[in-house]
């Protein structure tokens, strides 16, 4: 019999690593695998069934697919250390209006109207972008997260306080879910062990149990555990 598991995908900046760690303390008998994607393919591993849930970026094409709303990010402008914009903690759109802009294929900033000018040559990736950053091309306008998964010494980020911000959302099949994918999700939302559904319950309850009774034998074993009265004997017919 195959051994159930779980794939998670997530894109680049994701962080599923705490949910990782409480999935393994409550499932150590199932695997969850994580399988890193890219942004433009999420939605489409997900329906294609190589991947069970995702953790994605919004907007991206949700067809088909569940959609849970987790946490919006800062987005930020990238720049060389010395570049005058890092002269604030934060700045505005205004700030980038003479700027020339990198805009990788791989976008995932839903900004219409951003600020500056695009530079004609479209970088593959952001990471190809940073590169030309840190050459001095210009400025590139990304998600906190990945400005931090891209991190250089020679370069910097700045938050843009009137930009759009960046959703992250966990994605599965529309339908009903599998146990496993509704206990993930419930792990993404914060529910606790005592609260969990099905299988995930009973073996929460199993093991309290077992710390329970560990505990008594280690004490009648010490000689600690005193004699007491069957309180049910008190009990008047």
């Amino acid at each position: 019999m195959t051994q159930p598991s779980l794939t998670l995908g997530y894109v680049p900046g994701a962080t599923p690593a705490k949910w990782a760690r409480t999935w393994a303390e409550r499932h150590p008998d199932v695997p969850l695998l994580l399988r890193a994607i890219a942004a433009a393919d999420a939605g489409a591993e997900v329906r294609a069934g190589t991947i069970d849930v995702a953790l994605l970026r919004l907007p991206t094409d949700t067809s088909a697919l569940a959609v849970i709303p987790l946490y919006e990010e800062t987005t930020v402008a990238v720049v060389p250390t010395d570049h005058l914009l890092t002269a604030a903690d934060e700045i505005t759109s205004a700030d980038l209006a003479g700027e020339s802009i990198l805009l990788p294929l791989d976008d995932v900033v839903a900004w219409a109207d951003a600020p500056g000018t695009p530079i004609d040559h479209r970088p593959e990736t952001t990471q190809d972008a940073i590169e030309l950053v840190a050459a001095g091309l210009g400025a590139l306008i990304v998600p906190q997260s990945l400005a931090r998964l891209h991190h250089r010494k020679d370069l910097t980020y700045r938050p843009i306080t009137d930009a759009p911000t960046c959703a992250v959302a966990l994605a599965f099949p529309q339908g009903q879910p599998s146990e496993l994918v509704e206990e993930f999700t419930g792990i993404v939302r914060g529910r606790k062990p005592t609260s969990s559904r099905g299988a995930a319950q009973s073996a929460a309850k199993r093991t309290a149990r077992e710390k329970t009774l560990a505990k008594q034998a280690a004490r009648a074993a010490a000689g600690k555990v005193a004699r007491k009265p069957d309180p049910a004997r008190r009990r008047k017919p």
